[in-house]
């Protein structure tokens, strides 16, 4: 929800600024792995099998993209960002939902068909724009039974690497990148990713959340009167 913007108040067309961003912040999600490493070897095998649906859907939001407008782009930001922020205001509940016993349950065939089905629309999202994907992908993954949340964080990494890792490619190979603000954003991203938790703690969880709201609505705010204008 940063990282965009900003690129775009650099000057750079919207749809550019949505491709540099997912291939300048895929290497974050590399230090996620790395720093949820102990989760992730806990991981059950079945869940992996969310990433085939992941890389599908990646690819196509990534088509999706390329074949949409920057003017149409433009119109779509606003509400794009309003959506992210909103996802994120409601990340508490939703964690809270997902450590319960009743989500425990709901392990079965049936619920796994449909997560994998639920894991293709929001890899489509999040290969088209992704701000406030790992909320939705918690929520599918408290669906399968899942309720310890570093593991659900730490798979979630996973699907994102697979997701922007896939849609990355594809922005490349079509030329939407624009290669002069990648270094810093790689660097920044692994820096971030890596030690953003132990940041996190320092801080506190209320005043990382206020932040990221109030940017959030302001953000969207922004960018709806610059289409205006």
């Amino acid at each position: 929800m940063i990282a965009f913007p900003t690129l775009v108040a650099l000057g750079l067309p919207s749809v550019i600024a949505n491709a540099t961003t997912t291939v300048g912040i895929w290497p974050g999600t590399l230090g996620s792995i790395w720093g949820f490493r102990r989760e992730v070897a806990k991981i059950e095998r079945r869940m992996l099998w969310l990433l085939v649906p992941a890389g599908l859907g990646g690819g196509a939001g990534a088509l999706l993209l390329r074949l949409t407008s920057s003017a149409t782009f433009d119109r779509l930001v606003p509400v794009l960002l309003l959506f992210a922020t909103v996802l994120f205001m409601i990340q508490g509940p939703v964690q809270r939902r997902l450590r319960s016993e009743e989500a425990a349950r709901k392990a079965g065939r049936g619920w796994f068909a449909a997560a994998i089905v639920a894991q293709a629309a929001v890899a489509v999202y999040g290969g088209y724009f992704g701000a406030g994907m790992s909320i939705v992908n918690l929520s599918i993954l408290g669906l399968l039974g899942m309720t310890d949340i570093m593991e659900m964080n730490a798979m979630t990494s996973l699907v994102s690497f697979v997701i922007n890792g896939v849609a990355g490619t594809l922005f490349i190979v079509s030329g939407l990148i624009d290669w002069r603000y990648i270094a810093p954003m790689v660097v920044g991203a692994l820096a971030g990713g890596y030690g953003a938790a132990g940041a996190a703690r320092r801080i506190g969880k209320v005043a990382i959340r206020r932040f990221v709201v109030v940017v959030g609505l302001s953000l969207a705010g922004l960018m709806a009167i610059r289409l205006i204008r």
